[in-house]
């Protein structure tokens, strides 16, 4: 990647209401040019089949290219490969491909599908022979939860995914750029030329926070925890201190040349608009 990419993350609403802010959301965020939206996936049909219809009608509404996710949790071989049937057939072109996360948490143990797969490569591999797609997995700078702190083997995981057609990776959030830079060059040293797009999660909401670091396995710096509570529950003051560390996080990775920053939106433009606009990239030129 050349420049650096901006995108944006959203998750199929539940009901009606949410499917109204969702559109809300993205006609706000259709102003910045983002260079792909993702949507999220829920296994077993839980969002699978709004996750395909909100993707293609994302594409249809704003033009922009979308990444439609991809898990390994409660399908079989042959669902998964009818799943990549429907997302061809609604002119998605790019998925994210994920093992998924067990239905008690990304740290409780790994429970197989019979005739499904049970690692994202596997996922990597199938949708690779199709030829169909462009296609991304997840990094994690702060070490798969599963992984027990093994950064090098979490580096190795990625390296095989590579080899096995992916062409980009997104990170699950983080908060500290540090981590994000000694990822890449860990990657970097084993000779991969895999961009890795730094996820970033504006905060606005303690209990989000705190949710959000829980079921995804990333520790929260005591020091921005500190800052946060510090604040007691006002919701101005917590958007506020949310957006100046995300856009100090940000342009951080921007100085040491992130080739993309993805923002989990939580299906808000409010916060990833002001980030965006501190950072100058309201400016952006459509691509």
């Amino acid at each position: 990647m050349s420049t650096t990419t901006f995108s944006v993350e959203f998750f199929p609403p539940k009901d009606s209401g949410g499917e109204e802010r969702l559109w809300s959301a993205t006609e706000h965020l259709r102003e910045l040019h983002p260079d792909f939206i993702s949507v999220t996936y829920g296994a077993g049909g839980s969002t699978r089949d709004r996750t395909i219809r909100i993707t293609k009608e994302i594409t249809e509404r704003t033009g922009i290219d979308t990444v439609a996710h991809l898990t390994c949790v409660g399908s079989t071989r042959s669902e998964l490969e009818e799943i990549l049937h429907q997302y061809h057939g609604a002119g998605i072109k790019s998925i994210l491909a994920l093992r998924g996360d067990p239905s008690s948490g990304p740290s409780a143990p790994w429970v197989s599908t019979p005739g499904g797969l049970d690692h994202a490569d596997q996922l990597v591999e199938l949708a690779a022979a199709t030829g169909k797609f462009t296609i991304g997995v997840a990094a994690f700078p702060d070490g798969h939860p599963a992984s027990g702190g093994n950064l090098d083997g979490d580096v190795d995981v990625l390296l095989r995914k590579e080899s096995l057609g992916a062409t980009f990776a997104t990170t699950q959030f983080f908060f500290e750029s540090a981590k994000w830079i000694d990822l890449v060059n860990r990657l970097a040293a084993k000779g991969s030329s895999l961009p890795i797009i730094a996820g970033i999660l504006p905060i606005t909401n303690l209990k989000q926070m705190k949710r959000m670091a829980e079921l995804s396995g990333t520790p929260v710096p005591a020091k921005i925890e500190s800052a946060f509570l510090a604040l007691g529950d006002n919701p101005e003051d917590v958007t506020k201190l949310g957006v100046e560390l995300a856009t100090h996080l940000c342009q951080e990775l921007l100085d040491a040349g992130v080739p993309g920053l993805h923002f989990y939106t939580m299906n808000t433009a409010s916060a990833t608009l002001e980030i965006a606009r501190n950072l100058g990239l309201d400016n952006r030129a459509a691509r």
